[in-house]
């Protein structure tokens, strides 16, 4: 039913601080603008992330549905399932640049909106530094990631009722759990952690070259990387982490693997990452278990499958490495 995350929204006392960092390091466009608020650009849409001065507003997650009857349909099924909804004003979606939408809040008291019919932009996209484009359309904006005090109570709600469907799980280093609603591997995943809120959002660059270069302007700011460049084991996403003005991170990526409606979900046993990704907010006998996994990956040859481009020969498995 629902098809993918449209938006996001943030409270921030450091509206400034957004307005510079969007741009200069991520690349993202300024939209309209006013004293409060602040609306930002990846892609044809108005806006894609939300930000408001006032921060003690409460984050909220714009998850996208096709047409007004499957937002009445997504009504009526939490009317079943007697889960309480709103189904929000005109005024509201005016804001939102979207025609229809509800809300309702998770277990865990995260803000969800639902919408359909966003608006796209008067003008092309024009990145705010030069940068070959995020990769968005029917995927989304990209994918968020949730702490979870109570992470299994938080699974039926999505998985159940909402209608996620699980790519994969692990255990170790933590708990986790990833959900697709289209082709692109996680869309939301539901990570086991001390307090609710969120861990991280995540945007994927069209080109690797974007992220690598990325990655040296946030290399020449102290302590703006907090999760080193790295590879996932799951999505494959190359990919690190950046400090945002607000106490959240924004993974920084490219090359995510799609799939398809015959995927089937799987443990992983190997953590969360191929090489790389220190995650400096991990305790030290977290991060230590992760880099024992990764190493295990390693000697075991685990490896992304690899894109052979025209002209150029893969060599085979028992050759040349």
């Amino acid at each position: 039913m629902l098809q993918s995350l449209g938006y996001v929204g943030l409270g921030t006392s450091r509206l400034a601080e957004w307005e510079d960092f969007a741009q200069r390091l991520l690349g993202m466009q300024i939209g309209d603008r006013s004293r409060h608020t602040l609306a930002l650009r990846m892609d044809d849409w108005r806006q894609r992330l939300l930000l408001d001065a006032d921060a003690a507003r409460p984050h909220f997650f714009g998850w996208e549905v096709a047409d007004a009857g499957a937002l009445d349909a997504l009504g009526a099924c939490l009317e079943r399932a007697r889960v309480p909804f709103v189904r929000e004003p005109e005024a509201l979606a005016r804001r939102r640049e979207v025609t229809g939408l509800l809300s309702l809040s998770d277990p865990a008291g995260n803000r969800l909106e639902v919408f359909h019919g966003a608006a796209r932009g008067g003008e092309p996209f024009r990145p705010g530094r030069a940068i070959s484009g995020f990769r968005t359309g029917s995927l989304g904006l990209g994918h968020v990631v949730l702490n979870a005090r109570h992470v299994d109570a938080l699974v039926p709600f999505y998985r159940d009722l909402l209608g996620f469907r699980l790519s994969d799980y692990m255990r170790e280093p933590f708990k986790a759990y990833f959900f697709h609603l289209n082709s692109r591997h996680h869309s939301l995943a539901l990570i086991e952690a001390d307090s609710d809120g969120i861990h991280h959002l995540m945007v994927e660059l069209c080109s690797l070259d974007d992220v690598g270069q990325g990655y040296d302007i946030a290399s020449c700011e102290q302590d703006r990387v907090a999760v080193t460049l790295g590879r996932h084991i799951n999505d494959f996403m190359t990919s690190f982490y950046v400090r945002t003005p607000s106490p959240l991170m924004i993974e920084y990526g490219w090359g995510g693997r799609s799939v398809d409606g015959d995927w089937q979900p799987c443990e992983l046993t190997h953590g969360a990452s191929l090489w790389g990704h220190e995650r400096q907010w991990l305790p030290a006998d977290k991060r230590a278990l992760a880099l024992d996994l990764r190493l295990a990956a390693a000697a075991q040859g685990q490896r992304a499958p690899v894109q052979v481009l025209p002209g150029h020969h893969q060599l085979a498995a028992d050759g040349m490495r």
